[in-house]
């Protein structure tokens, strides 16, 4: 079987169970957000936690909830990691600095999960498990919760209320996230992936010395770092590693769990809005996204010429033979047009022109199908602004599922769309103006400048993938880029849930002959060319410099 086909096959298969899985999953997931009833064990948390399940909040209150807990969480795995020496279970690792011990609290709870440390050789396993593997459940379920309540100021009308905090949370932590994570592990651990909290032994002898390697709860941290499209990995080569992502069959169940939350939450999107075909429009604009990153990805990275390429069955720099080309393709695409992060390769070994489609995707704002919650929430501001032009094209006010959209309306949205291309370029203009940070690539010239380039779209964007030229382990990196992580996530989610509540308080609209339709192919067409003008129009400079000016060059 030729290297393209078995590519084309994969596809097919994840297409497959994505869409085996779409419709029940999408439907339970609206199902425990539109339900009145507490489990038992959501009434113990509650109580813990002191919270009120049932009370309903405005979108300050919400907003309040989301940045309380994850101030919170962003404090204790950063005393967490200061104190790691004294604690047990350590593997004799030391305290982690304070400038990386910050970085790291911020990357896992703003759901960027950025590494700048070598995992199997810095956190020991109550680090891993108690620290960083739960912050990969709630930051998740964080996303959702925000998602959720976009939602409802689409459906629910006359109220500024958007649900509680505290219920979204729990709930798609306890009904969703553990769950599916439960299986996703028992079936990595059947590939191979290992599970268990063994210590620090040596494996073998490696270039005229031991090679030692420590075990962990690996297959359940893998699970939900794909599900939660988190994307830290418990050792360093991350989904590359063998312990990790041991083979072809793991592999496609890793892209799978990555895309399943998002594209399923399009259908619970329709279900709760009340109409599955504005879902169905959502889901098509996604897919035609992430099918055609893929293909070209794949065009891009097959393409070669001479001997030692055709012997190799395209591009291998930097890529598991394992995996091959197609898998390592499809990895990626499916890695940075959400917000996991996780490799199976090296996307600094990419084709120029394949470094520049991973890093293209991030820029779209990640939202084909995006991260946990924050891809659903992303695309519908383009939605948003997608209506708006074509009502500027028609001379009518624009609406979206009955709602008018404003002058704020449309302020919050411009506001989303604009905070993080400008934490992006403003962090790496300073990156390359200034003497220091420079001093950290490893390359120089069009390479160099994606290495910085790419850094700060991963952190912004909560993506979390790297350049790996680029030593990220200093404090200005460090600093600026834990900075970009939590400023990347929770500034949009101010302007998103203030347009939520906007857009709750509003009467609806009834629909007219003059009225656009959302929920047809063509504005499903518009809402593509709308993503992909106001990424270009904003990033096409930056990446001329960059991914362009080296595959060209090529």
């Amino acid at each position: 079987m030729s290297p393209i086909l078995a590519a084309v096959l994969q596809v097919l298969a994840l297409i497959v169970a994505l869409a085996l899985a779409y419709r029940p999953l999408g439907d339970y997931m609206a199902r425990v957000y539109s339900s009145t009833k507490h489990l038992r064990v959501e009434k113990w948390i509650y109580k813990a936690i002191g919270a009120n399940p049932s009370a309903e909040m405005r979108w300050p209150a919400y907003l309040r909830g989301v940045l309380a807990f994850s101030a919170v969480g962003v404090l204790f795995l950063y005393l967490l990691q200061r104190l790691q020496g004294s604690l047990p279970g350590s593997l004799g690792f030391a305290s982690i600095d304070p400038d990386q011990a910050f970085n790291t609290a911020a990357s896992f709870v703003a759901n960027t999960n950025w590494q700048s440390y070598y995992g199997e050789q810095a956190m020991g396993h109550v680090v891993q498990t108690g620290g960083l593997a739960v912050q990969n459940f709630v930051s998740a379920a964080v996303g959702i919760a925000v998602a959720v309540a976009l939602v409802r100021g689409f459906a629910r009308a006359r109220t500024g209320e958007l649900g509680n905090f505290w219920a979204d949370l729990v709930r798609g932590t306890v009904r969703i996230l553990l769950p599916i994570a439960v299986i996703g592990a028992i079936l990595l651990v059947a590939c191979g992936a290992i599970q268990n909290f063994a210590g620090i032994h040596e494996v073998g002898q490696f270039m005229g010395g031991t090679q030692e390697w420590n075990g962990g709860a690996v297959a359940s941290q893998e699970a939900i770092k794909e599900l939660g499209t988190n994307g830290g990995g418990y050792f360093n080569a991350n989904s590359a590693h063998p312990f990790e992502n041991p083979n072809g069959l793991s592999n496609l169940l890793e892209i799978f769990l990555i895309l399943l939350i998002p594209f399923a939450l399009t259908r619970t999107f329709g279900q709760m809005v009340g109409s599955v075909k504005q879902g169905y429009a959502i889901l098509a604009t996604m897919v035609a996204i992430w099918i055609g990153f893929t293909a070209l990805m794949m065009w891009t990275e097959f393409h070669h010429g001479g001997p030692a390429f055709d012997i190799a069955g395209g591009a291998m720099e930097g890529k598991e033979t394992r995996f091959g080309v197609g898998g390592s393709s499809i990895f990626a695409v499916a890695t940075t047009l959400t917000s996991t992060g996780a490799v199976n390769s090296f996307h600094s070994s990419f084709t120029g022109f394949g470094g520049g489609i991973t890093m293209l995707g991030m820029q779209l704002g990640e939202i084909a199908p995006g991260g946990t919650g924050s891809g659903l929430y992303g695309i519908l501001i383009m939605a948003i602004i997608a209506v708006f032009i074509a009502g500027l094209m028609v001379g009518r006010t624009p609406e979206y599922l009955g709602k008018k959209i404003g002058t704020r309306e449309i302020k919050l949205a411009a506001c989303y769309i604009l905070i993080t291309p400008a934490l992006v370029l403003c962090f790496t203009a300073a990156a390359l103006v200034l003497p220091t940070p420079v001093n950290s690539l490893t390359n120089s010239g069009a390479h160099g400048f994606s290495e910085i380039l790419y850094a700060y779209t991963s952190a912004a964007n909560n993506n979390g993938s790297a350049f790996a030229g680029l030593n990220a382990d200093t404090q200005w990196f460090n600093t600026t880029l834990g900075l970009a992580m939590l400023l990347g996530r929770f500034l949009p989610i101010v302007f998103v849930l203030a347009l939520a509540g906007s857009l709750a308080e509003q009467k609806p609209v009834p629909a007219t002959a003059g009225t656009l339709r959302t929920d047809k192919p063509l504005y499903a067409g518009l809402l593509v060319g709308t993503i992909l003008i106001i990424a270009g129009l904003t990033y096409f400079p930056a990446l001329a410099l960059g991914p362009l000016a080296e595959g060209l060059a090529s």
